[in-house]
């Protein structure tokens, strides 16, 4: 009987409630895997349709951003290119 709470309960680590984390994490890397697989067919597909694959990826970032914070990073970007002599104007 000590021998079995011992199995469960190994130097201080439930061995139970650990190998349940460590089993869901496998599960969920094995499914971002997958998705990250899914993902990139589509910006292949994208690509073989004409579409500019960089600039897609891009917009993506952008569109996670608050639009607070993709103003600001638009404004940085041009102050830059201002000082570097690169601006369009």
């Amino acid at each position: 009987m000590a021998q079995a709470a011992a199995k469960k309960n190994t130097g201080g680590v439930a061995a139970d409630q650990l190998r349940s984390f460590i089993e869901r994490i496998e599960r969920l890397e094995e499914e971002k895997a997958t998705l990250a697989n899914d993902i990139r067919e589509v910006f292949a597909e994208a690509k073989m349709t004409g579409f500019d694959t960089k600039a897609m990826r891009q917009i993506v970032k952008l569109r996670k951003m608050e639009s607070a914070d993709r103003e600001e990073q638009e404004e940085i970007l041009k102050l830059y290119k201002h000082a570097l002599g690169m601006d369009d104007e």
